[in-house]
């Protein structure tokens, strides 16, 4: 197996077209990992650095630290894409959102020449978040006891003309992530801002390799010291970690559709039989993502009232509703489930496909057209939504459990759960995919014998 894929890639340099794609996308990820070590005139970066270092435990499982994940470590280099490619992924679930529930953008997404207007709808809304941020980001790096915690200052020469400075430089910087992200889509291989927050995640494997080796061979000798048989079970749940990733990233319910005979103009086409693909993880990693970064805030907010106003009920709530307690992760639980079904609410259209399916004379074999198939719909998405639900609750809190009941650095366990595992396996699945579709289209054998990854298509 291992031959056959070594064999695979050394097929994708034989491939003039695939070659220069690969070594494009190559060349502009380290650009962008370039924008997330340039640092922002007039500003600290080694001192805020190394605060993050020496706080690492408080900081990794924190609101800073998932942001510092999707930034690739740019943030507390204080660089140029301290933003990273968030603003744009912001904007583009708040237009997908709306154009989910206002008619106008509903009804101009459907309409041909539409798409390409959202799109620049959410480049424009990008550029506003842009400002909003940098302005927040801004600030923060001039009161950084208020922001990080940090005893000390950052900025060499506060003021106006270091705001405005600094505001310009981070929404620029964002800007070039983005269109960087759409190069790589355009001319290179993959999703572009996918592998921008992949390459991001994958930046801190060698941070994680240098705590995993600590682990079992620390610098000073203690009573919590890892051997031999923690090393094989953390493989061990790696790999089933993984394989169960890739298996629910793949799985889908095939629901069979029958199209008949019909007649266009003078044009007969004939009927035939289809599939519908309904994914169990329709909602991908956005759950998760939503949910941790509604529960960061509810604690942050209480522990302030109780500080304020000296209410002991408030304090004791806001420490109940921080990471490693049980009411944290009973709600975290809960907003995952409840956000896997607002996706597939606000995204799977099934009025939509109901009708399509009935204008081109479509239907499921023993379910009626209208109505019913629409009904058929909801029901069998709702049914594989409650399992993807539960898969992702269980991933979701796998680094948690490692980092809170096991020791276990939060650096290492990041990568055996959570929105790290599946934006990785589900960027390199869909990078997989775009390799393979190249090799089979030359006669070369995909990445498997069978010439495709087995559940794709």
């Amino acid at each position: 197996m291992f031959a056959n894929i070594a064999s695979t890639f050394s097929n994708c340099f034989k491939i003039p077209e695939l070659k220069s794609r690969i070594f494009f996308t190559l060349m502009v990820l380290g650009i962008c990992r370039v924008l997330a070590w340039v640092p922002v005139p007039g500003l600290d970066a080694s001192a805020l650095r190394a605060f993050f270092e020496s706080n690492a435990n408080q900081m990794d499982n924190s609101l800073l630290g998932m942001y510092s994940l999707f930034t690739g470590g740019a943030l507390q280099n204080c660089a140029i894409g301290a933003l990273g490619i968030m603003p744009y992924i912001t904007a583009t679930i708040i237009i997908q959102l709306l154009t989910a529930v206002v008619p106008t953008l509903s009804k101009l997404a459907r309409e041909e020449g539409g798409r390409p207007k959202i799109i620049q709808y959410g480049r424009y809304l990008t550029l506003l978040l842009c400002l909003g941020h940098g302005t927040l980001m801004t600030l923060s790096w001039e009161n950084p006891m208020q922001a990080f915690k940090f005893p000390g200052t950052l900025v060499m020469d506060p003021g106006w003309w270091y705001r405005i400075q600094t505001i310009l430089i981070l929404a620029t910087g964002t800007l070039l992530l983005m269109w960087l992200g759409e190069q790589i889509t355009e001319r290179g291989i993959g999703n572009g801002i996918s592998l921008i927050i992949t390459i991001g995640i994958v930046a801190d494997l060698p941070l994680a390799g240098r705590s995993l080796y600590y682990m079992f061979r620390p610098p000073v000798p203690t009573d919590h010291t890892f051997n031999a048989f923690h090393g094989i079970a953390l493989l061990l749940l790696l790999a089933a970690v993984v394989a169960g990733v890739v298996a629910i990233t793949q799985a889908q319910r095939k629901i069979p559709v029958q199209y008949a005979q019909r007649a266009v103009g003078r044009k007969v086409y004939a009927g035939g039989s289809s599939f519908m693909p309904l994914r169990v993880n329709y909602a991908g990693v956005m759950p998760i993502i939503f949910a941790q970064a509604i529960l960061m805030f509810p604690s942050l907010i209480l522990l302030k009232l109780g500080e304020l106003a000296d209410v002991k009920f408030f304090r004791e709530i806001g420490v109940q509703l921080a990471s490693g307690h049980l009411l944290y992760y009973v709600l975290y639980s809960l907003m995952i489930l409840f956000f896997s079904y607002f996706w597939v609410a606000t995204q799977f259209n099934e009025l939509q496909i109901s009708d399509d399916l009935k204008k081109y004379g479509g239907y499921i074999p023993g379910v009626r057209p209208g109505q019913a198939t629409s009904d058929f719909l909801h029901r069998s998405m709702s049914r594989i939504t409650l399992a993807g639900a539960v898969f992702l609750t269980v991933i979701a809190i796998i680094p948690s459990i490692m980092a809170q009941i096991f020791g276990i650095d939060f650096k290492v366990s990041q990568f055996f759960g959570g929105t790290s595992m599946l934006i990785t396996v589900g960027v390199m699945l869909d990078t997989m995919r775009q390799m393979e579709s190249h090799l089979l289209m030359r006669h070369y054998d995909g990445f498997l014998k069978k010439g495709r990854i087995k559940g794709r298509f």
